[in-house]
């Protein structure tokens, strides 16, 4: 399929190569393609230039200031040198084939949700659109396979990536904030996954894109240093750093936002880890 970066191969009694090593497997399990983000510093956060930059690239794109006057960059940390340990990344966010395997072998319940908890969130999409994303029957939307996975929580997501682990012998698990931020924007700290400018056509966002998902990894153009794809826009992504009061930080900017500024890897902001959202989907990392 046109920009899909997995390798959907039948796996008979096969060694499957997952995060570089070679891992037996179930037969119709599906294992994340990673990368690699090796061990040493990375630049995270934004300084009062970057946050002015997105502010200005909202303020083209919708013809209003209230990003900046809800003060939503602001929460950024500032510009500064940290470190992380080597790890390894999905190269894409987990889409929905990938996941089916886990609902179906284990019975967890499938993205959904209904009309009144949706309702109670009054966020802008209506719930008619959740419909595209929904799962009927234990199975994604027919040709939304290779899609990212939308409508899970972060205890679905954290469930995922126990299964996936019991099934590959391997430890995953969502990324830190640090972990997402590096990976995505390099060790440079650039302010897009591809450098320091803006351009719309390097992502799926609501510039230029179908105002939905699309297959993982259609822009390849848009990776970061590290080959990851997928880090701008598309969907937002869970990670493992709370923020209080059951909140989790989610990073990534979504198909739905245009600008972009919310879709620089230093911006961030928290959800409810409940939350089942059609703009919120997740990879996960391993420390082989």
């Amino acid at each position: 399929m046109p920009g899909s970066c997995f390798n959907f191969r039948p796996l008979s009694i096969l060694l499957v190569v997952a995060a570089a090593s070679k891992v037996a497997v179930a037969a119709d399990l599906e294992v994340p393609e990673t990368v690699l983000v090796p061990a040493g510093p990375v630049i995270i956060g934004s300084d009062r230039a970057e946050r002015e930059y997105a502010y200005r690239l909202d303020e083209a794109a919708y013809g209003h200031s209230r990003t900046r006057e809800w003060l939503w960059y602001e929460n950024e940390p500032r510009r500064q040198k940290k470190a992380t340990r080597s790890f390894r990344i999905t190269k894409t966010p987990i889409t929905n084939a990938q996941y089916s395997a886990f609902v179906a072998a284990t019975g967890h319940p499938a993205p959904d949700v209904n009309a009144t908890d949706w309702r109670s969130l009054r966020l802008v999409h209506p719930f008619e659109r959740t419909r595209r994303h929904a799962w009927l029957d234990g199975k994604p939307p027919e040709d939304r396979g290779p899609h990212p996975v939308v409508l899970v929580s972060h205890a679905d997501a954290k469930a995922y990536a126990a299964w996936l682990s019991a099934e590959t012998g391997l430890s995953w698990r969502l990324p830190s904030e640090r972990e997402w931020e590096k990976a995505v924007r390099g060790s440079e700290g650039w302010r897009f996954p591809w450098g320091n400018e803006w351009d719309p056509e390097r992502l799926n966002s609501h510039d230029g894109g179908p105002f939905d998902t699309l297959p993982v990894g259609s822009f390849p153009e848009g990776g970061s240093p590290f080959g990851l794809l997928d880090g701008a826009g598309q969907v937002f992504e869970w990670t493992s750093s709370a923020a209080g009061d059951l909140r989790y930080i989610v990073k990534g900017g979504s198909w739905d936002d245009s600008g972009c500024g919310i879709c620089r890897p230093a911006a961030r902001h928290a959800r409810p880890a409940t939350l089942k959202h059609i703009l919120i989907g997740f990879r996960l990392v391993t420390e082989r």
